[in-house]
């Protein structure tokens, strides 16, 4: 049973979906009770995956037997059993937020929770996939189940969905690209077999062009600057109760695959042509975090300045899994998990003021502090852990990732994180001084919001602190992998 976990996790969205378009033609309204319980039991799975991972070693999975390099690997190692949770939950999450967000036209949709289920399972494909082109196809079912969710907001959303497609579709060629050029040189793709051979090919031209093309189509896909343009329209226009789904999970499924590329055949130190590659990845993530939060403090739109400051967190996981030692590695990776349940929290939130306030700028927010004390306190407590404040698990990242940049001399990476974290205050206080500022006109009264969205802005936040108080555990886990040859 343990062994079959990483396939289970796979197979229980996948084939919830394939099946609903029967089981729901005549009772539309099973629909989202099916798609919640599929990703419930994902989360439970999830558990024991990872319980089992930590106890008993990786697990490495063959699809229908065949083992590699001519079959299908999948490897389920302390790192993807992370993910693996870490997508489940805040999928979950985002479901249960959706029950409030969601428009009776999609909440009996099959179309809809269908491409719901499909997008998650895509998701656990990619955190799994051993090999550059099952990262491609999961990593273009993921995408094109996200073109469709986000044009199913319909008008504008339209106009945003096709502009995901198109650079999206760019970002998938130039991957395929790179990895046509990866297998001309190296005649595989199983990224062991890679491993063992890409130290003595690694001034190859072909070797070095399929590397650049790769990390250029998952930096699209990542929303790394300046590749970022699909992302703050598309998220800014996508369905209020999609739009948690895809910020927490969309652009860290692709920097997750980068990272399973970059230490698989990546030596940290590693020159080609007299450039350090990580030192390379490394100033480029600094841009990116420096940028992004300047971008996200000269907005107005609540959502776009949501979406920014996750394309700057971007730059800064960028950052600290590129200094090139475990230390940053552990930090960036750690910090990555935080943001997918901060950027779905912060879009919880985002759809919430809208949906009761009918806000969508920093001026409509005038005095929903007193009327909306839940979402208040949500706003709170994300904003304490994206700031970096102790106990939130937010802080212990950025700790971390200084840590390894002290350890590495990298002091520009220092640099990245205290400015990183100061545009993030920034932002926060623009948005604290509108929200808590109560016109003499505005009626004072406290609007009742539905369970649904108080429990899913509850549990967030008690994440948020959770994995603060559990991020020795959870860094300790992520050092031992990498001590073991993991990532």
């Amino acid at each position: 049973m343990n062994s079959q976990l990483p396939i289970l996790l796979f197979l229980v969205p996948f084939v919830t979906a394939v099946a609903m378009p029967i089981l729901c033609a005549r009772r539309r309204s099973w629909c989202r009770p099916l798609t919640t319980g599929a990703v419930s039991v994902m989360v439970v799975l999830a558990i024991m995956n990872l319980r089992v991972v930590v106890s008993d070693g990786p697990i490495e999975y063959a699809l229908g037997g065949w083992t590699a390099p001519i079959g299908i690997a999948w490897l389920d190692d302390p790192l993807a059993a992370i993910m693996a949770l870490t997508m489940s939950a805040v999928s979950l999450l985002t479901l249960i937020y959706g029950r409030v967000a969601v428009t009776s036209k999609h909440d009996r949709s099959i179309q809809y929770h269908t491409l719901i289920l499909l997008f998650v399972a895509a998701l656990i494909g990619i955190v799994f996939a051993a090999d550059l082109f099952n990262v491609f196809v999961f990593l273009e079912v993921a995408a094109l189940t996200g073109y469709a969710l986000v044009g199913a907001g319909g008008g504008k959303a339209l106009v945003y969905a096709f502009r995901y497609l198109l650079l999206g579709s760019f970002g998938a060629t130039l991957y395929l690209l790179g990895v046509s050029y990866l297998y001309a040189a190296t005649g595989t793709l199983n990224m062991t077999d890679l491993a063992t051979r890409m130290p003595e090919l690694i001034t190859s031209t072909a070797v070095v062009g399929g590397l650049i093309f790769v990390f250029l189509g998952l930096s699209i896909k990542m929303a790394l600057i300046p590749l970022h343009g699909w992302l703050p329209g598309a998220y800014a226009n996508a369905p209020n109760a999609i739009a948690p789904l895809l910020a927490s999970t969309v652009t860290k499924v692709a920097l997750v695959a980068w990272v399973r590329i970059e230490y698989s055949l990546i030596e940290p130190g590693i020159e080609v042509s007299h450039i350090p590659v990580l030192v390379l990845l490394e100033d480029i993530g600094v841009l990116a975090a420096v940028i992004g939060g300047a971008l996200a403090l000269v907005q107005t739109d609540i959502k776009r300045i949501f979406a920014y400051g996750g394309i700057g967190h971007i730059g800064l996981i960028l950052v600290g899994v590129s200094l090139g030692n475990s230390t940053a590695l552990a930090g960036g990776l750690f910090y990555l998990i935080n943001d997918a349940v901060m950027q779905a929290m912060l879009f919880m939130i985002a759809g919430a003021v809208l949906h009761y306030h009918g806000a969508t700028t920093l001026d409509d927010l005038k005095g929903i502090s007193v009327r909306s004390p839940w979402i208040t306190g949500a706003l709170v407590v994300v904003a304490v852990s994206m700031v970096g404040l102790p106990p939130t698990g937010g802080f212990f990242g950025k700790w971390n990732i200084v840590l390894g940049a002290l350890e590495a001399q990298h002091y520009l990476a220092v640099f990245a994180v205290l400015a990183s974290t100061l545009l993030t205050l920034g932002y926060f206080l623009r948005l604290f001084s509108c929200w808590f500022h109560q016109p003499v006109t505005i009626q004072s009264e406290r609007l009742e919001i539905a369970v649904s969205l108080r429990l899913s802005l509850g549990i967030a936040a008690v994440a948020m602190f959770a994995l603060g108080i559990m991020s020795d555990s959870i860094v300790r886990v992520l050092l031992e992998s990498l001590a073991n040859g993991g990532v």
